[in-house]
């Protein structure tokens, strides 16, 4: 078979406020991160576009740095499908940037890293202006307390007690973390955390249990122990998807590593 010359494949860089999306993968009966994009791109070239993504982010969970990938035989610039598609897309996304890639790019299985973050408003009274892109806590939470357990999550550990257990059951909960740190920033508790790949709800349930840890309820090696002992699901405590967002997706090829971050 003859390859069409003419088509190519392009890399896309999105932003998005997943409050009203039922998350990122396409969904029957809801609107999704996959689905409005999709729209958009046909919209723009006419053409009957699937997209796949880097990682799936659930109902709720936002993203800065989602990538997502497409083939087509448009021959628009990259400038032009940034502008176009956000003329095309709901308020609630926004292309960053878009890179020409090789036909073979798989943004989900070429990646080599993903980094989350979640972030906690720690005060007594609830934000407005950030409440859905922040969790709530109004009891005080000991920060470097919180730091010290999270430095053990650093490493390749089995992490099924921070899935579901029906999870745990079918596929292998081990993964390779690269980075888990914790600190405050006034009433912000920011808590990122990087690793070649994530469990369905495993940064939820760290940050949950880095919270009990916080108001006291655990101690740093209680935390260990729930990675020593890998009991599935047995961090159960789950923080809610409005304070977690995706990053960055990092490729071995630097791909969008050229973009800023100066507001994070």
């Amino acid at each position: 078979m003859v390859r069409d010359a003419s088509v190519r494949r392009l890399a896309l860089l999105l932003e998005y406020e997943g409050t009203s999306f039922g998350g990122s993968q396409y969904q029957k009966n809801t609107q999704t991160i996959q689905d409005a994009l999709e729209r958009a791109l046909r919209s723009l070239t006419g053409e009957p576009i699937r997209v796949a993504l880097a990682g799936r982010t659930d109902a709720g969970v936002h993203a800065r740095g989602q990538v997502a990938a497409f083939t087509s035989g448009s021959r628009h610039g990259p400038d032009v499908f940034v502008r176009a598609l956000n003329h095309h897309l709901p308020e609630q996304i926004a292309v960053r940037m878009v890179r020409e890639v090789a036909l073979t790019f798989d943004p989900r299985r070429q990646a080599v890293s993903r980094w989350y973050r979640y972030t906690i408003h720690n005060g007594r009274q609830r934000p407005a202006l950030m409440r859905a892109v922040v969790w709530q806590v109004a009891a005080p939470l000991d920060a470097d307390a919180m730091a010290e357990a999270a430095a053990s999550l650093v490493g390749e550990h089995d992490f099924a007690a921070f899935t579901q257990p029906s999870f745990a059951g079918r596929r292998s909960t081990c993964r390779r973390m690269t980075r888990a740190e914790v600190k405050r920033c006034g009433r912000r508790i920011l808590v990122d955390v990087e690793a070649n790949a994530f469990l369905p709800h495993q940064v939820r349930r760290i940050v949950g249990s880095l919270v009990e840890v916080g108001r006291g309820r655990r101690s740093a090696g209680e935390f260990g122990s729930l990675l020593r002992e890998a009991k599935p699901g047995a961090a159960s405590f789950t923080a809610p998807a409005r304070g977690l967002c995706l990053m960055k997706v990092r490729y071995e090829d630097g791909l969008f590593d050229d973009e800023t971050d100066e507001d994070v």
